[in-house]
């Protein structure tokens, strides 16, 4: 993989500047409808009909600042900031062949609602158009820059394919996905974004013709071998988007169809800017559970360890408290695979694997530069697990992670890696489990009703819930029509107190260890993702989904 500090390509990404909403913008748009005998809208409560919006074509849209919200049998229903421009809707009806009724928006109500919902994934959209049947050459020209102006006029200067891949990332990153997988099938390809931890279909499906190009384009602003298909490679690259750089870690994967790739989004100058102020209270923990985590990451010395799978945001926990605990008196060293986001105040060291820095290698330097607090950022081997234990047994608090499903399974996970049990459990402050449950949409949530049945099969007590207002995102456009827009985090904090310890020491059954640790007062991931639910956050779905419903009985 490039080192981040290299030299790459960087392609721009402009888009243009949303108008700023004046204080009395809707004030002038009501007696604008009013002294014209029209309607006044309000865009931001309007569920949109996104079918007729692919109806309309874009340019026409931007170049006149209007959006059709509703289409009758014989009048086409649209929205415009200034209804007295009597010729635009004349030449907006003789456009469309259709009869025009206008309506009265805020010129910024409008101006984002075609950027949020239409601009990119129009653009995309029609990128993509002609690759269905079309065998494309073209030459791969990994300096052009891109801006949203060359994406969205029709031009004869740019490779369709250049094109295709350059407003994928742009529109991925208008739609706030952390990734995007290009999937190689027997007879497509298929781009999908992940946001908010779930794939969506970015476009439909691409002729399996275009696989090559498509993966070859990418290469190229990767530095990767195009001609290399048989084994997996590994690479980066930077754009320029709103006047920020942003990196993509790429990861190209031989399947028996053909390469896939997955372009991870890492927004680091954004998210350096966001941890400057980062904290605990930010990520999710109940409050008991906030107030002992807090206790444990002050201590002097020992492990604080937090699991759970790739993606539920133990990098964020870790930075979080890190945030809380440095100051000036204390020498703070991580080493992480990669280091995503730098924090001011802190020495960060990226592991590289192909020079020969390891986890264990670099945690053995970090421990000769008198450290006082260290993270690991992963422990993948029995090696880098002694280092830590022995770290946080000679006077060092160590924080790291382990990918396991439960507090309880991460005690049999360092077992097995061959540590000794007395050593492991004589460090360990605490275990956090974690796991990220999507946040219901503000903008399109309702309260809904369930049957006794649905209780019955998540685990809950009838009596308990009936008659609850559970909440649910109908979805619009500020979601995406998910219902859901950002995630929070689930949490169970096991503490190592004496009766705990002794129970593992014991090689008691794990079973045990949880009955002890329940009545210590301790929550599982089950019990906070239905206070989640009990809170209006998230729903009933998203918890089944993510939580074992057992995990209550």
């Amino acid at each position: 993989m490039a080192d981040a500090n290299d030299e790459t390509n960087v392609i721009t990404l402009p888009v243009p500047a949303g108008l700023d909403l004046k204080a009395d913008e809707r004030a002038n748009a009501e007696a604008l409808a009013r002294r014209y005998h029209a309607e006044f809208v309000d865009l931001k409560n309007f569920k949109i009909q996104h079918e007729l919006l692919r109806t309309v074509p874009v340019e026409l849209m931007f170049r006149y600042n209007f959006v059709p919200i509703e289409l009758t049998p014989d009048t086409l229903i649209i929205a415009v900031s200034d209804p007295s421009r009597l010729m635009v809707l004349d030449e907006i009806a003789g456009l469309l062949s259709a009869r025009i009724t206008a309506r009265v928006a805020t010129l910024s109500q409008i101006t984002d609602l075609l950027k949020k919902t239409e601009q990119s994934q129009r653009v995309l959209d029609e990128a993509s158009e002609g690759l269905t049947f079309d065998v494309l050459t073209g030459d791969d020209n990994s300096d052009e820059n891109i801006s949203i102006e060359k994406l969205t006029r029709d031009t004869e200067d740019i490779s369709p394919i250049i094109r295709l891949v350059d407003t994928t990332i742009f529109t991925a990153l208008e739609r706030r996905a952390s990734d995007i997988h290009i999937e190689s099938y027997d007879d497509s390809v298929h781009v999908k974004y992940r946001i908010d931890g779930v794939l969506q279909e970015a476009m439909a499906p691409i002729a399996r013709e275009h696989h090559g190009t498509i993966l070859g384009r990418i290469k190229i602003m990767s530095e990767l071998d195009i001609a290399e298909k048989r084994v997996p490679q590994d690479g980066r690259f930077r754009v320029r988007y709103k006047n920020r750089l942003i990196d993509f870690r790429v990861s190209i994967m031989p399947t028996i169809y053909g390469e896939n790739a997955v372009l991870r989004v890492l927004d680091k100058e954004s998210m350096s800017e966001k941890f400057k102020n980062l904290t605990l209270d930010v990520v999710g923990f109940a409050e008991e559970d906030l107030r002992r985590f807090r206790r444990y990451i002050r201590e002097p010395y020992g492990m604080v360890l937090v699991t759970g799978p790739t993606g539920s945001g133990k990098t964020t926990t870790l930075y979080a408290a890190l945030n809380e605990i440095k100051s000036d008196e204390d020498k703070i060293i991580t080493i992480e695979d990669p280091v995503e986001y730098q924090i001011r105040g802190i020495t960060q060291i990226p592991v590289n694997e192909k020079k020969g820095l390891t986890f264990a290698r670099g945690l053995r330097s970090i421990l000769r530069h008198d450290p006082d607090k260290i993270l690991v950022g992963e422990i993948r081997d029995q090696e880098t697990a002694q280092i830590a234990i022995n770290s946080a047994l000679t006077g060092h608090l160590v924080f790291t992670t382990v990918h396991a499903n439960n507090v309880v399974d991460v005690l049999g996970r360092f077992l097995n890696m061959g540590v000794e049990a007395y050593n492991f459990v004589s460090a360990l402050n605490c275990i956090l489990a974690q796991r990220l449950v999507r946040t219901i949409c503000e903008h399109c949530a309702r309260s809904v009703h369930y049957d006794d049945e649905i209780f019955i099969t998540s685990g809950m007590d009838p009596a308990e819930w009936r008659g609850f207002d559970f909440r649910e995102g109908t979805g619009c456009m500020e979601c995406g029509g998910t219902g859901y827009r950002g995630r929070t985090a689930i949490h169970e904090l096991l503490d190592l107190t004496d009766t705990i310890r002794e129970i593992i020491l014991a090689k008691k059954p794990t079973s045990e260890i949880r009955r002890q640790a329940q009545k210590e007062g301790m929550s599982f991931l089950r019990e906070s993702a239905l206070d989640r639910v009990r809170r209006g956050l998230t729903t009933l779905k998203e918890i089944n989904k993510v939580t074992f419903i057992e995990a209550t009985r």
